[in-house]
């Protein structure tokens, strides 16, 4: 593919999962325009997927662009971790024509946003107000992210970039013992990620399922939530309460590890699609279910965030972050 003729007005933005990437053009206020989903299995590289968003914009690359990914952004080289895509930062710049390509994980990306967010892009469960602090995040999508910010005043926050969604899920009862003992069975390391999130549902109903001597049903994630949600399978049922108790225990843990005053923010495609369910189940109980330290966590907001596009407009903000957030390539 050549280097595109540039459009200098704009900067272009994306948020690249496992399954989509979603693309928007900044406007000089910062908000995003012209947002565009595309099925990543659509596109063989990241580039060609820019070019195919461009082509429909009828328009060439900007000066600059950020790309927010569901992948550790360690260096130039970048493999993804839920998808085949693979590819150089660099190379991927001369491609586009681009000035500055900025790489960034999404989660990083999303918290950066969190400051941006008004009351009516939020749902609160359980705690109070927020509190001057750190904030923590988690969002389960296709996989599990996990992020936060620490406040550096003069209005500036930091964020943090990790693989947190990897670590090592921790059981409360007998029951999660056994479900998680089912899953270290087939898969050996049994990851937060395992199970809380998209690809992890299908894993936690078939365990329940086995665990019941019965051959488990192949369920997508969404049928797995909608048949949960309407109590119409028992396997399903189960999956989301569990699903929904072991997220309060994570993010209960994620709350304590970053000291999160500020409160704990909960993004990703799932979550949002519960409803009132995850006010109803144990998830708020798990959350503050940590003996001695139940007194600090009640009071600590949680929000499910319900906002359009947070993350693309948290690309944005990393473009003008006196910070680099991630790994930059500029032509020289």
């Amino acid at each position: 593919m050549t280097a595109m003729y540039q459009t200098p007005a704009l900067s272009l933005v994306a948020d690249i999962g496992g399954s989509n990437a979603r693309f928007a053009l900044m406007d000089p206020g910062g908000h995003p325009t012209r947002v565009v989903t595309l099925a990543v299995r659509d596109h063989a590289t990241l580039p060609d997927a820019v070019a195919a968003y461009l082509q429909h914009q009828a328009m060439g690359c900007p000066r600059e662009a950020a790309i927010a990914i569901a992948n550790p952004v360690c260096g130039d080289q970048v493999r993804m971790t839920n998808h085949h895509w693979s590819f150089s930062l660099e190379q991927t710049r001369q491609q586009l024509g681009l000035d500055r390509l900025l790489l960034l994980n999404d989660f990083t990306a999303l918290a950066l946003a969190l400051p941006l967010l008004e009351t009516h892009e939020l749902r609160q469960v359980g705690g109070g107000a927020a509190a001057p602090g750190a904030i923590a995040l988690l969002g389960p999508g296709t996989g599990l992210g996990v992020s936060g910010l620490i406040p550096a005043g003069a209005g500036q926050w930091l964020p943090l970039s990790g693989e947190g969604g990897h670590a090592t899920l921790a059981p409360a009862d007998a029951r999660e013992s056994r479900i998680l003992d089912a899953c270290r069975e087939r898969h050996g390391h049994v990851s937060a990620e395992r199970l809380l999130s998209g690809i992890g549902l299908p894993c936690l109903h078939q365990a329940i399922a086995a665990l019941s001597g019965e051959q488990p049903e192949a369920l997508s994630p969404p049928d797995i939530v909608a048949r949960g949600l309407a109590a119409a399978d028992a396997h399903c049922t189960e999956a989301l309460s569990v699903f929904c108790s072991l997220l309060g225990g994570f993010a209960g843990n994620l709350a304590l590890t970053l000291g999160a005053r500020g409160g704990v923010y909960i993004g990703g495609g799932i979550v949002p699609r519960l409803g009132e369910h995850l006010a109803a189940s144990a998830f708020r109980r798990r959350f503050e279910d940590k003996g001695r330290f139940r007194e600090y966590l009640a009071p600590l907001p949680v929000y499910v965030i319900h906002a359009s596009e947070p993350a693309l407009r948290g690309a944005a903000a990393a473009l003008r972050h006196p910070l680099c957030l991630g790994v930059e390539a500029r032509r020289r």
